[in-house]
C-alpha cells in the first residue's frame, strides 16, 4: 500500500509505516485513510515505522501513536535519525537505529526510476501527469479543509422535489447443499447424519445408519440403513454398487428389506408411483 511517497507494507515481523517524501501529518492521514477500507483487518499486528528524510514533531508522533492505536495495531519501534532516540524512550518505544539498507536503497531506486520515466515522458505524457499531479494537489487541498476528496453530483430534480429513492431489492441465494464424504467402513452401530448428500467410499455394514436431506450414494455394499431426501425431498436417491439394505427410505416413503434379491450390478432406488422403485445403471443410464 503506497501513500504518495510512503509506504505501508507487511513483512515476515510485522507492518512498517515508512515515512518518505511528504509531510508527516499528510502521510499520517493517508495512512489512515487506507486503514479505514479494511477495519479489522491488521487488528492485534505489530508494527515498526521507518523514518526516512523525515523526523517528526513529539506532538506529531503522539498523533500517529493514537491514530495506529485505535485500529488495534501496536507500534513497537522506531527507526530513523539518532535524534529520534529520545522521543522513542519518552514514548515507550524501541529506537532500532538507522532505517535498514534495503528499504532505502529500495527507495532510491524507485525515485531514480521515476525520475529516468519523467525525462522519457512525451510532451503529451507531461502534461497529463501535471493534470494529475494538479488533481492530486486539490484533493489534498479539500481534505485539509474538512471536505470531500471528490465532489459528489447532484441529482435533486429540477422542480426542487426530493426524489423518492430507489427500493433496493436484495434477493438471498439458496445455500448449496453441502456433502458429505467418507472413506472406509461404516460398521454397524455408527451413525452418518448430514445436511445435503452422503458419499460413501466403502462398505455399509448391518446395524449401520445413513441419514441425507439429499443422494446417499455408496461405492461398496449398502447393507445398513439408508434415509435419502429426510427433510421431505422426494426426488432424492440412493445409489449403491451393491444395493441390499435393512431399511430403505426416500422422503416420507419406506421400503422393507427383500432377502431374496442378488443385486449383479449397480443400482438406484427412488420414488416413482408412491413407492420406491429400484432399476440397475448401466453405462451412465438408468435401466428399470
Amino acid at each position: 500500500m503506497r501513500t504518495g511517497g510512503s509506504v505501508l507494507r507487511g513483512t515476515k515481523t510485522g507492518l512498517e509505516f515508512v515515512f518518505t517524501e511528504e509531510t508527516f501529518d499528510e502521510a499520517v492521514s493517508e495512512f489512515a485513510e487506507r486503514l479505514e477500507e479494511r477495519p479489522g483487518f491488521y487488528r492485534g499486528s505489530r508494527a515498526t515505522a521507518h523514518f526516512v528524510d523525515v523526523v517528526p514533531s513529539g506532538e506529531a508522533l503522539g498523533r500517529f501513536l493514537e491514530s495506529v492505536r485505535g485500529w488495534g495495531i501496536e507500534l513497537s519501534g522506531v527507526y530513523g535519525e539518532e535524534s529520534l532516540s529520545e522521543l522513542a524512550l519518552f514514548y515507550g518505544l524501541e529506537y532500532l537505529g538507522t532505517p535498514p539498507k534495503p528499504a532505502v536503497a529500495n527507495l532510491e531506486r524507485k525515485r531514480a526510476a521515476r525520475s529516468r520515466r519523467e525525462v522519457e515522458l512525451t510532451d503529451r505524457a507531461r502534461s497529463l501527469d501535471a493534470d494529475f499531479e494538479g488533481a492530486r494537489n486539490e484533493i489534498a487541498l479539500r481534505r485539509k479543509r474538512g471536505e470531500e476528496s471528490v465532489r459528489r453530483p447532484d441529482f435533486t430534480p429540477p422542480s426542487g422535489k426530493t426524489a423518492a429513492p430507489a427500493p433496493v431489492v436484495i434477493v438471498e441465494a439458496p445455500p448449496a447443499p453441502a456433502t458429505l464424504y467418507h472413506r472406509g467402513t461404516v460398521r454397524g452401530g455408527q451413525s452418518l447424519q448430514q445436511l445435503g448428500n452422503i458419499v460413501i467410499a466403502g462398505d455399509v455394514n448391518p446395524g449401520a445408519e445413513l441419514v441425507a436431506s439429499g443422494d446417499i450414494l455408496v461405492f461398496g455394499a449398502l447393507r445398513g440403513t439408508a434415509h435419502a431426501g429426510a427433510q421431505g425431498d422426494a426426488a432424492a436417491r440412493v445409489f449403491a454398487l451393491e444395493l441390499v439394505p435393512t431399511q430403505l427410505r426416500i422422503a416420507t416413503f419406506i421400503a422393507a428389506d427383500e432377502t431374496d434379491r442378488q443385486p449383479q450390478k449397480p443400482e438406484v432406488a427412488f420414488v416413482k408411483d408412491e413407492g420406491i422403485a429400484i432399476a440397475f445403471c448401466s453405462n451412465g443410464m438408468i435401466r428399470a
